[in-house]
């Protein structure tokens, strides 16, 4: 198992490292990718790591390698596009107050964010509920990823302040196998079993 988070965090981490060493030519590599994303991995204890594919309009949670559970999502529309690259979970918070241009939405029924929000390291940008339940499964929000009521309280459950969050706007390795049962059953949001094997925000954006 460590292996294989060996292996993914190195497609996250390799790039970073990469363009760290690309900065200074002139200097000796103190560690190579995979010795960094081990140690990191050691220190961290890195796990578990939620995956989103913004092409696909899907969030899984990866949990020991197993996709525990996948759920569609509304992503961000053409002019307000949802961000790609590597996160993590910076605050949880349940019935939360909708604040974006000097406009404040109490929680309830009319407030855009649901009743649980996730935030993540990108400020302003999070996981959560929404009132207009028919944008799941579409380019929809300005920028967050929001889900069903039932399944952002479900995720909120699983979900703890500090893990990942890879974002993907195109069908790379992770992705496939992440998601490589929706080809056979778009509808299917429960629980697969399916094994990964590849080597502070504010509510600001919905």
């Amino acid at each position: 198992m460590l292996r294989n988070l060996v292996a993914l965090m190195s497609i996250i981490w390799g790039g970073h490292l990469a363009a760290a060493q690309q900065q200074e030519p002139g200097a000796p590599a103190k560690q190579t990718a995979a010795e960094q994303v081990q140690s990191d991995i050691e220190t961290k204890a890195i796990t578990r790591f939620i995956m989103i594919s913004i092409a696909d309009r899907q969030l899984a949670l990866v949990d020991n390698g197993q996709v525990v559970k996948k759920f569609p999502i509304a992503v961000g529309k053409q002019s307000t596009p949802s961000p790609s690259g590597d996160f993590t979970i910076v605050n949880r918070t349940e019935d939360p107050t909708y604040y974006h241009k000097g406009k404040v939405i109490k929680p309830g029924k009319s407030n855009p964010l649901g009743s649980r929000w996730m935030g993540l390291s990108q400020k302003g940008y999070g996981i959560h509920g929404t009132n207009v339940p028919s944008s799941i499964g579409k380019a929809a929000s300005h920028g967050c990823f929001r889900m069903a009521k039932k399944d952002v309280e479900e995720l909120f459950k699983l979900v703890h302040v500090g893990d990942f969050v890879i974002v993907r706007n195109e069908h790379d390795e992770l992705v496939a196998q992440v998601f490589s049962t929706e080809k056979n059953d778009k509808n299917d949001t429960g629980t697969n079993g399916a094994e990964v094997q590849i080597a502070s925000a504010d509510a600001g954006q919905n």
